[in-house]
């Protein structure tokens, strides 16, 4: 099998690059397999946020080439009873993971189709057997590099268990009607201190809502308002006047909040999660 046949590895993480945790499992792979192609989603996700991680998942894993096996280590429980695990999605990915509720948003959006807990008694790193805090290298980064090169087949990874086991975060759902849609800031853009909320463009559309319109914007936390304003609705941040608070369509074709060349989050305090609502009607 040349290199060219071999899936690709992406890893992303909450690892940083302040020490050597990302270098070391990149180390594991090489040493599996030198032909391995390794790339980075991001190592950057905010420290023990499962579900920061999943949404990361869901963003970038269908723009990879089928097969690619997708390595997500954020794993606050590492050393105790949780699962790891390698997903098999319908759609055509592997992803290797904590079953700690990283695998919510493409269980919902694309399925699985299998899932099988790692055999830690063979797909296990053996030169630091005694080490129970660095699953990313030992355990996660080891068997993919393990699956990824041929050494074992999927079924090889260890026994299957039951898709209605994995663990996973709740997900809200938009309430939508006739010029009013009410949903949630589900994460960041964090770059940018841009918002995206779970509302989906064609249910927006559907409300009501074209692009050009000035939409009434009210965003609660814990049910308290916190802002409340008219906000131009439209294609692009090029559509709105700079520093401006405006609506556009994101690259998940949801409804998105930013601040045309500013920072939503920073300049009015925002932030994302079940408690901060969104509610949108028509002015």
């Amino acid at each position: 099998m040349s290199m060219f046949d071999k899936p690709i590895l992406v890893f992303q993480t909450d690892f940083t690059y302040k020490e050597g945790a990302v270098s070391a499992m990149y180390g594991v792979v090489k040493t599996v397999d030198r032909e391995l192609e390794i790339f980075d989603g991001t190592h950057e996700i905010p420290q023990y946020d499962t579900w920061s991680a999943s949404y990361r998942l869901l963003q970038c894993l269908p723009f990879w080439p089928k097969g690619t096996i997708y390595v997500s280590v954020v794993d606050p429980g590492v050393g105790t009873s949780r699962r790891a695990c390698v997903a098999k999605t319908c759609n055509g990915y592997y992803v290797v993971t904590p079953d700690n509720g990283a695998l919510t948003h493409i269980k919902k959006e694309f399925g699985i189709e299998e899932v099988r807990e790692i055999d830690e008694s063979v797909n296990r790193l053996q030169s630091t057997r005694g080490v129970s805090i660095f699953h990313g290298r030992d355990l996660f980064g080891y068997t993919a590099a393990r699956l990824a090169s041929g050494i074992i087949d999927y079924e090889g990874v260890g026994p299957a268990y039951p898709v209605d086991e994995i663990v996973t975060h709740p997900i809200l759902e938009p309430v939508v009607a006739e010029g009013h849609v009410q949903g949630i800031f589900e994460i960041d853009d964090p770059n940018f201190g841009n918002l995206w909320t779970n509302i989906p463009l064609e249910d927006f559309t559907r409300a009501g809502f074209h692009y050009g319109d000035m939409v009434h914007t009210r965003i609660l936390y814990d049910e308290r308002t916190v802002f409340e304003k008219d906000v131009l609705f439209h294609q692009s941040f090029g559509f709105a006047k700079k520093g401006d608070p405006m609506l556009y369509n994101n690259e998940l074709m949801k409804v998105a909040m930013a601040v045309t060349q500013g920072s939503l989050v920073h300049e009015y305090g925002l932030s994302y999660g079940s408690s901060w609502k969104v509610d949108f009607s028509k002015t």
